[in-house]
């Protein structure tokens, strides 16, 4: 355990106010000590006059304060933005490469730091903290070796007489101003997600992270602050609603990259205007155990998968359907896994499953699962909701109407259900307004060809479940699951536009 004075951090002062940070790696009460973090403005750190507060979900208590940005500081921020577009475009991708580089350092050097305040300000088991900062490591990596590799073509023009002794090139350049916002569940790492490929794309932004878990962004803020990247490339602004949804609305900014909820997410488009927009709004992500898998590797997937971080995952393994001739031995070690899960505080090593991000979401689960046994389905595994812990819940002998089956459930509980014919799994597994990832444990290429051609989602992956994720791969999914792909690479060009130059040919 560190002690309170191995967790301060110094914050670069200024003429407007002079702060220090304080994480707590424990969950007491410091009422007299709680300090208070500010929003990251155009390369500065600013106080403004209002002031929310982080609750540990685990607990109730406050850890910290932090004050909340307005149109003025948006406004700053937008300001400060545009003053170093050109210089950011003009940025050489050895300079990028070492800022980038620099901040996966810094990360580095504070990931205790960062996972102990994953762990208080999400209620994130340590475990799983851990791994969120690693995960935000790589991606800074990732982003550092794309920005050596945007693209550029030669294009031959004289495919027809009109074009003889013309060539062409196409180069590729930032789109300018980025919006992004990002979602409570990772905190850390889904920032990431935005702040990286606009960094190694040339193009400045402006982050809101969710109001309930803002602290590691701005922790992550400190760690930009302390690179050579341009004053005003990176604003992180936790902010109101009504301030936030100018990064909607606003013309000045050209792109808009959002993760959270399809209502809300679908709503945002509609009011983009002519900015381009990237969506990732989540699923009910279905999984196939086939009579041909090894059960030793899928069940301890599928019990990852669907119970990991309270299921507060957009590819939370939410559907599992299995062949009918293991359906009995499948369920058995499934149940005996689950039951296994220790629930306690994220801090302890040991826990591998905590409280919900707050009580509200703990009720709609424990509602919908109530719904679902109301109208016929059967509970294996699962018990009473105490406060914001909901435990992991396991129901069958659904119907697809279901809550638990149709919607989001984005919490601890799973539906397993049988089936006898592959074709027939698939088809339920498409059976869904969703389409972001699904996972197939099959040993017969002959499935596994068929599960990429006709399951209707972003991502399809074989012998695993469709939580899987590494932070390079193109992610992202189709119906009501969002619109274009994250992924380095794939966010970075987003945030490009192609240019052509047609000259005489040498």
């Amino acid at each position: 355990m560190l002690g309170y004075s191995d967790l301060i951090i110094p914050i670069k002062n200024n003429s407007v106010y002079q702060q220090t940070f304080y994480i707590f790696a424990n969950v007491k009460k410091f009422n007299d000590m709680i300090q208070i973090y500010s929003p990251y403005i155009g390369g500065r750190f600013k106080a403004t006059s209002k002031i929310f507060s982080v609750k540990n979900p685990f607990n109730n208590e406050i850890i910290a304060n932090f004050y909340l940005a307005g149109k003025a500081e948006l406004e700053e921020a937008i300001l400060a933005a545009q003053k170093v577009e050109d210089e950011l475009r003009l940025l050489p991708a050895y300079k990028k490469y070492k800022i980038l580089m620099d901040i996966a350092q810094g990360i580095t050097t504070q990931r205790e730091l960062l996972a102990k305040t994953l762990c208080l300000e999400a209620a994130k088991p340590i475990k799983y903290a851990y791994g969120e900062v690693d995960r935000a490591i790589q991606t800074f990596i990732i982003a550092a070796e794309e920005c050596k590799r945007i693209p550029a073509e030669y294009i031959q023009i004289d495919w027809t007489p009109a074009g003889e002794g013309k060539e062409g090139i196409v180069r590729y350049f930032p789109v300018g101003l980025v919006a992004g916002i990002s979602p409570f569940n990772f905190p850390l790492n889904l920032t990431v997600h935005k702040l990286a490929p606009a960094i190694a794309a040339g193009c400045p932004i402006i982050l809101k992270p969710a109001r309930s878990t803002p602290l590691s962004a701005l922790l992550l803020a400190k760690i930009i602050d302390s690179t050579e990247l341009p004053k005003g490339a990176v604003s992180i602004l936790p902010m109101d609603r009504d301030s936030g949804n100018q990064l909607v609305t606003d013309e000045r900014f050209a792109l808009l990259t959002f993760t959270g909820s399809p209502l809300v997410g679908w709503d945002m488009k509609k009011q983009a205007g002519k900015k381009r927009v990237v969506l990732e709004l989540g699923g009910n992500a279905g999984v196939i155990i086939t009579d041909t898998a090894n059960l030793d590797s899928a069940v301890p997937r599928c019990v990852s998968g669907a119970f990991a971080y309270s299921g507060q995952v957009c590819i939370h393994t939410q559907r599992i359907y299995v062949h009918e001739s293991i359906f009995d031995e499948f369920n058995t070690k499934f149940i005996e896994k689950t039951k296994m899960l220790k629930h306690g505080d994220p801090l302890e090593e040991s826990t591998d499953i905590s409280s919900m991000i707050d009580e509200e979401n703990a009720i709609r689960i424990e509602d919908w699962v109530n719904e679902a046994i109301t109208d016929g389905a059967k509970l294996i595994c699962g018990g009473t909701r105490l406060g914001s812990y909901h435990p992991p819940t396991v129901l069958t002998n659904t119907k697809n109407e279901m809550k638990v089956c149709s919607q989001e459930v984005f919490g601890p509980v799973v539906i397993i259900e049988q089936y006898s014919d592959f074709k027939d799994a698939i088809n339920l597994i498409n059976a869904s307004e969703f389409g972001l990832q699904a996972g197939v444990f099959t040993n017969k290429l002959d499935e596994q060809n068929y599960s990429f051609n006709e399951i209707n989602a972003g991502g399809i992956i074989i012998n695993d479940v469709p939580t899987f994720r590494v932070d390079h791969m193109p992610y992202g999914g189709i119906k009501n699951s969002g619109f274009g792909r994250e992924g380095v690479k794939y966010a970075l060009h987003d945030m490009l536009e192609p240019r052509l130059l047609v000259k005489p040919s040498v």
